[in-house]
């Protein structure tokens, strides 16, 4: 059964391991090689029944030095901010970006929810020590036309950009395949990037989701290029399935080869759900980013 990240964000507990034990040195993962753009991992997709801190180490075990969350944290104490933060420094690692918004930013009647939503979160990513928050549209209003709630985006945008400059924090706008969720309202790259031009705010940029793309319109290639300075994050999945690359009908070496042309040094998250040993598979994943751009 397909699993979706953000129901999955919402149920998660959020589960930290104690302290390591004191004089115990931590363990150090070589890694062969480094990508021209950073990569990450999406945590929601691996390593699921192992507590936090173990979840990390697992990812650096695999080559990975940065990590995404979708509220991981929700239920967390000082305490586990604290030991969450030091075992990232540990493995010299970092979270480079958290979803945690459920207000609708679609919605015109919502703005006020959702601007105060992201307020009270801006708290929380500094408590992280992550600069960039994942914002999803929302689902479709009736009550308002299409123009009113691709609006209304740009307006709610705008003021939260306001309000996550003041802490150096980047809005990262999100799109979904209507497989996923036919209620959605930005399912389009394309309206997503409007949305975003729109905002004109520096501080705003688009989350491209690939695996998301093939689905709901295809042609990747030619957007990501024709969009690729407000592009602040990519993730990646192979269709159907969401498994890793080379699984399906994707064919990322053209993409990551893409990317390294236009020169992007933004992050490259892997959101797929591995078929085999998630170590290993997240180490093929890397290994096809760094054969693809030799």
């Amino acid at each position: 059964m397909p699993v979706n990240r953000r129901e999955f964000g919402r149920a998660v507990a959020g589960t930290i391991a104690g302290s390591a034990a004191a004089g115990v040195t931590p363990p150090t993962y070589a890694l062969a090689s480094t990508p021209p753009f950073p990569l990450s991992v999406m945590l929601w997709t691996v390593f699921r029944d192992l507590p936090f801190e173990q979840r990390l180490e697992k990812v650096a075990e695999a080559g990975y030095r940065a990590v995404e969350l979708v509220g991981e944290f929700k239920k967390w104490s000082e305490a586990d901010f604290r030991n969450a933060n030091r075992k990232k420094r540990e493995l010299g690692m970092v979270f480079d970006a958290t979803s945690g918004i459920n207000g609708s930013l679609c919605d015109p009647a919502e703005r006020d929810a959702f601007v105060a939503e992201v307020r009270a979160m801006l708290p929380v990513m500094e408590q992280l020590e992550c600069s960039r928050l994942i914002i999803l549209s929302g689902n479709k209003v009736p009550a308002f036309s299409l123009s009113d709630q691709h609006n209304s985006c740009v307006e709610g945008l705008k003021v939260a950009a306001e309000l996550a400059a003041a802490k150096n924090v980047e809005l990262l706008l999100e799109n979904i395949d209507p497989e996923e969720n036919s209620h959605y309202f930005l399912t389009s790259v394309t309206e997503g990037f409007d949305i975003v031009r729109e905002t004109r705010a520096p501080n705003v940029k688009f989350l491209y989701d690939f695996f998301h793309e093939q689905i709901s319109e295809g042609n990747l290639i030619e957007k990501l290029e024709k969009n690729i300075d407000q592009v602040g994050l990519v993730h990646i999945a192979d269709v159907p399935g969401r498994h890793e690359p080379g699984t399906g009908e994707i064919y990322y070496p053209n993409i990551y080869r893409k990317l390294a042309q236009h020169k992007y040094t933004r992050y490259v998250a892997m959101e797929f759900l591995p078929t085999g040993d998630p170590v290993t598979k997240l180490r093929e994943a890397r290994e096809q980013v760094l054969k693809a751009v030799a």
